[in-house]
C-alpha cells in the first residue's frame, strides 16, 4: 500500500481491515483518519489485488521448495526404514545379508 506522508502502513493497514470488516464504513474511516475517501478506497484496492496475487501465486503452482525438500527427506527416511527393518529381521533370525566375514568368524578374532 502506497503509504502518505503522516500515515505509516500499519495506520493503512488498520483503516482497510477495519473497512473489510464492516467495522466502519469508508465515510466513517475518512472522518476519523482525516484523509480522503480516494485514499481509503486506493489502500483497500492494493491489499485486495495483493491478496489475490498471493492466491494466485499459491494455486497455480506445486509444493513450495520447502515442501518439495520436505516429501524427498521423507521418502529418503521410509527407504531407509525399510532397510533397517528388513536387517533387523534378517539378524534376529541368526542370519547376515552378506555371509560371515573372515574377521566375525571366532578364529580371526583369537588370531587378531
Amino acid at each position: 500500500m502506497g503509504c502518505l506522508p503522516g500515515k505509516s502502513v500499519e495506520d493503512e493497514l488498520r483503516v482497510v481491515l477495519a473497512v473489510l470488516r464492516g467495522g466502519v464504513t469508508i465515510a466513517e474511516a475518512v472522518r476519523r483518519e482525516a484523509t480522503s475517501a480516494v485514499s481509503v478506497s486506493k489502500w483497500r484496492d492494493q491489499f485486495l489485488a495483493g491478496g489475490r496475487r498471493a492466491l494466485e501465486a499459491g494455486a497455480g503452482h506445486g509444493p513450495l521448495a520447502r515442501e518439495q525438500q520436505l516429501a524427498a527427506e521423507v521418502e529418503q527416511l521410509n527407504t531407509a526404514l525399510g532397510e533397517a527393518r528388513m536387517e533387523l529381521r534378517v539378524w534376529e533370525k541368526g542370519g547376515s545379508l552378506y555371509g560371515p566375514s573372515a574377521s566375525s568368524t571366532p578364529s580371526a578374532r583369537r588370531r587378531g
